[in-house]
């Protein structure tokens, strides 16, 4: 299994979704992607395109001021 750190706090939207789908895009399956952000869209942002492209988010919640989601590559 792979982690795979996003660091995408201080970015607007639409970039936080549009890094995530291109990470998940060069990801394997089963791979981990942990992103976190500041943008209070990727709130809707990040679980509608996990719903599009049938990943799977396993956690979501707040750290240190920013939005944080585990979200694992669907096979």
């Amino acid at each position: 299994m792979d982690l795979i750190p996003l660091d995408l706090r201080g970015l607007k939207c639409p970039l936080p979704v549009l890094r995530v789908r291109k990470a998940l895009g060069t990801a394997r399956a089963g791979s981990l992607l942990v992103v976190q952000c500041t943008d209070p869209m990727a709130a809707i942002d990040l679980p509608n395109l996990a719903r599009e492209t049938g990943d799977i988010i396993e956690r979501q919640g707040d750290a240190d001021g920013a939005l944080v989601f585990h979200i694992r590559k669907a096979a």
